[in-house]
């Protein structure tokens, strides 16, 4: 240390203010490496809350005095402490999903609220309880509910009420199954509400269900995924998880079309209808006698009075009415309708170890078979309306085993991230460039010899020893390794006088024996 002390002071001013800078700039990046290195990692606890949510959040931060950073719209803690304290929070409420709830109604007093300020907090904290339970599935990252209802009045008939619902989803986007699940969710919360009426908007995906969101093309999409993941799941249990791949195609009809059919049989007669009818009836008459001898005797036929006559007559008449047999059909497509399937599968094959190591073989045919019918049962397979099917065993190229990833050991405990990597790599090279190239060049730079004020005057030739063939012999001198280069003057000296003593004693021999001779004569 007192040596660099040395190099230190012999140094001109210029080469000391850069020495030191340097110095100093290197113990500044170590400072800041250690400072990196023994520094929390931080970790996002939550990003994206509204305003009011994060201050929530920050204020219980706050209260039990835990470290955390604030960047934007996301708040960072500590990566150790981050999930313990993401449970905590959620015990406590926080952050509250979906806006305020039924609280609202507790801040309401029974003075000076009327009614059209209840039927405001009652519709708000409507929405916001059904969109707490929106965002408590996993997949939803917030919700937003928004209910209509028109004022009742006796002069208005129609008093549907509408709602339109928007989800932000942390992956992917909203189903169709999930959508029709939301809307009726939302349909059963609110009364008088029909699912027809509820409108389903992803943020990222826009409409999903809505008056005119059945849109063909997603339906049928829907439909092959949902035929997709069945039938993987029936080959992966025969051929193993990732050793089998599908593809569904579903074509369906855009157009609505209305087939109205009517079917006579000729052959056929059916009654529909008989009516009888029954006429009955009856006459009765009286005529005049014939004169007679009788007639004019006292006691004789005069009191005959004459003949009568009477007639009874009945008719009946039917009448059966028939028609044909006919048959009336009416048929109505609507868009969406499976025209046509197209499955392709693809498995691998069996591999069987050998004399030469693994063997790879096509699996049978009949086992081909076999899964072609569990398919063709799976999709509703139908020869008459065109579906295809085509299965092939081939081989696959070999993938790594499915499995946890394995991290190294960190130093500071935990995982060490790519970023703080790379930083520290910066800075080592940054001091390691200059420890290379400023300071070792300042260090092992040789000193230049200083020129003194007053000249040294040197006996003369005659007076010092006499120079010899073997003083002028560099042999004799020090080597360079035997000298370091960066000695000082005094340094140097004493090296060369170590080397050649034997000179030394002679030259500082005849040095004294002058002056004694000069002492003398004078």
């Amino acid at each position: 240390m007192s040596e660099l002390f040395s190099r230190f002071e012999a140094m001109e001013g210029r080469a000391r203010l850069i020495a030191g800078g340097a110095a100093l700039a290197v113990v500044v990046l170590v400072l800041m490496l250690g400072r990196m290195a023994t520094s929390p990692q931080m970790a996002l606890l939550y990003s994206g809350l509204e305003p009011s949510v994060a201050a929530e959040v920050l204020t219980q931060l706050e209260a039990d005095q835990i470290a955390h950073d604030v960047r934007g719209s996301s708040i960072y803690v500590e990566e150790s402490a981050r999930d313990p304290l993401r449970l905590r929070l959620a015990g406590q409420g926080l952050p509250a999903s979906g806006g305020a709830g039924y609280e609202l109604l507790d801040s309401l007093s029974g003075f000076g609220t009327t009614s059209q300020m209840f039927d405001a907090a009652y519709r708000r904290a409507q929405e916001g309880e059904i969109a707490r339970t929106i965002a408590a599935a996993p997949a939803i990252r917030s919700a937003r509910v928004h209910l209509s209802r028109t004022e009742e009045s006796p002069f208005r008939r129609d008093q549907q009420a509408t709602a339109s619902v928007t989800v932000t989803m942390a992956n992917g986007r909203l189903s169709s199954e999930r959508a029709r699940a939301l809307r009726y969710l939302v349909a059963s919360a609110v009364p008088d509400l029909q699912p027809d009426s509820v409108s389903i908007i992803d943020a990222q995906a826009g409409l999903i269900i809505g008056d005119e969101s059945d849109d063909p093309a997603q339906n049928a999409g829907d439909r092959a995924a949902q035929m997709r993941a069945n039938i993987l799941r029936l080959l992966e249990a025969r051929v193993g998880v990732g050793r089998a791949f599908v593809e569904v195609n579903v074509d369906t009809t855009l157009d609505t079309e209305t087939v109205t059919e009517r079917v006579i049989d000729p052959d056929s007669r059916v009654a529909i209808s008989t009516d009888v009818e029954e006429d009955l009836e009856e006459a009765t008459g009286s005529g005049a006698s014939a004169v007679t001898v009788a007639s004019n005797l006292p006691d004789g036929d005069a009191a005959n009075g004459g003949s009568s006559t009477s007639r009874e007559l009945t008719r009946t008449r039917e009448r059966v009415n028939y028609e044909v047999s006919e048959i009336l059909r009416e048929r109505i497509s609507s868009p969406g309708r499976v025209s046509r399937l197209s499955v392709a599968v693809l498995v691998d094959g069996i591999t069987t170890e050998g004399a030469d190591g693994p063997q790879w073989a096509a699996r049978p045919q009949a086992e081909i078979d076999a899964m072609a019918e569990l398919v063709r049962a799976t999709v509703g397979f139908d020869v008459a309306r065109g579906d295809v099917l085509t299965i092939e065993s081939m081989q696959f190229p070999d993938r790594a085993e499915a499995g946890s990833i394995a991290y190294a050991p960190s130093l500071i405990g935990g995982q060490i991230p790519i970023s703080l990597l790379i930083q520290l790599g910066i800075l080592s090279a940054v001091v390691l460039l200059l420890g290379l190239f400023v300071l070792r060049p300042i260090l092992t730079a040789r000193q230049q010899p200083t020129m003194l004020d007053t000249a040294i005057e040197l006996p003369s030739p005659e007076s010092g020893p006499k120079i010899t063939p073997e003083l002028l012999l560099l042999d004799n001198m020090p080597t360079e390794a035997e000298v370091e280069v960066s000695e000082t003057p005094l340094t140097k000296f004493r090296g060369t006088v170590d080397g050649r003593k034997p000179e030394a004693v002679d030259l500082l021999r005849s040095w004294i024996n002058a002056d004694l001779e000069e002492g003398a004569s004078t």
